[in-house]
């Protein structure tokens, strides 16, 4: 059996891990170009980690110039199997609270202009989103997070923008209201797309810091709040993934949710039709059916 190997996308707040051992800094390279920043290697509780800020350490990538193509194949080459993506989010709902998390199940993707495939022409492949994160790891997570002493919703709806400014009063109306999100943020697509295409088990830990703008008793998004906010969320998250190699360690059966078979059926190319350049970059993220 495989071996599990943690892979933590760290956002606002979070670059680094604590505690690790053997940790070193490593440059990965990948067809996609270099990720946003070296990545952090080592063992916690005798399992391999792996952690990649998202934003680079110093916070250098707007959520736009994220390179997320090369963080999950940098994330691949590197052996993860489980990708917790750890972001800041504001709310859209009284009871999901700034210091709660919510474990994100769904997403409505409203970026614009970012490379959302690992695939195109010359290799098409289409898999499915239907269910974007795992929820095997998932409940694992919320499992870590509540005994963390969080307070944990498990399950909700994030709304991912562009940014890198935050929603209009009319924006933030209309995805609490009428679309029916639950927390929104900037960052989490494509990346889950990208992790499912990478045959990756993915789950999204949102942090909430905020009410965005529709709530009438808290005014417009502050960053000094926000800020404030992040480093209390901060400590719980790393907490949380403290308590991961005891709940995932150890030899991986495959995944009951079929994230780590994602492409079995998915490439629509013939063979004798696939171009060559594009199947030579797809070497770590589809090797296994290619």
């Amino acid at each position: 059996m495989q071996e599990t190997v943690i892979g933590v996308i760290g956002g606002s707040g979070i670059y680094d891990i604590d505690g690790l051992a053997g940790a070193e800094w490593v440059t990965v390279a990948t067809p996609w170009g270099a990720p946003s920043d070296q990545v952090l290697t080592g063992t916690l509780a005798g399992v391999r980690m792996v952690f990649l800020p998202r934003h680079g350490r110093g916070h250098v990538h707007s959520p736009s110039s994220v390179p997320y193509r090369a963080n999950i194949d940098a994330l691949k080459r590197l052996g993860v199997t489980d990708v917790i993506s750890v972001s800041a989010v504001g709310s859209f709902r009284e009871e999901m609270a700034p210091g709660h998390f919510v474990v994100v199940d769904q997403f409505v993707d409203r970026t614009v202009g970012r490379a959302a495939s690992f695939f195109g022409p010359g290799c098409v492949a289409h898999v499915s989103v239907a269910y974007p994160t795992c929820a095997r790891l998932s409940a694992v997570c919320a499992d870590a997070a509540e005994a963390a002493g969080v307070t944990v919703h498990r399950g909700g709806t994030y709304l991912a923008m562009e940014g890198p400014q935050f929603s209009t009063l009319a924006e933030s109306r209309m995805y609490r209201e009428v679309w029916g999100a639950d927390v929104i943020g900037m960052t989490n697509m494509p990346e889950a797309k990208l992790a499912r295409e990478a045959e990756l088990c993915y789950a999204s830990v949102a942090m909430v810091t905020d009410y965005d703008s529709w709530h009438p008793d808290h005014g417009e998004v502050d960053v000094t709040a926000i800020i404030a906010t992040l480093m209390g969320n901060a400590g719980h998250a790393r907490s949380m993934v403290a308590a991961l190699p005891a709940r995932l360690g150890g030899a991986r059966a495959p995944c009951p949710h079929g994230c780590d078979r994602a492409l079995t059926h998915a490439i629509m190319t013939a063979p004798d039709k696939r171009d060559a350049g594009l199947v030579a970059r797809l070497d770590a993220v589809a090797g296994r059916v290619l």
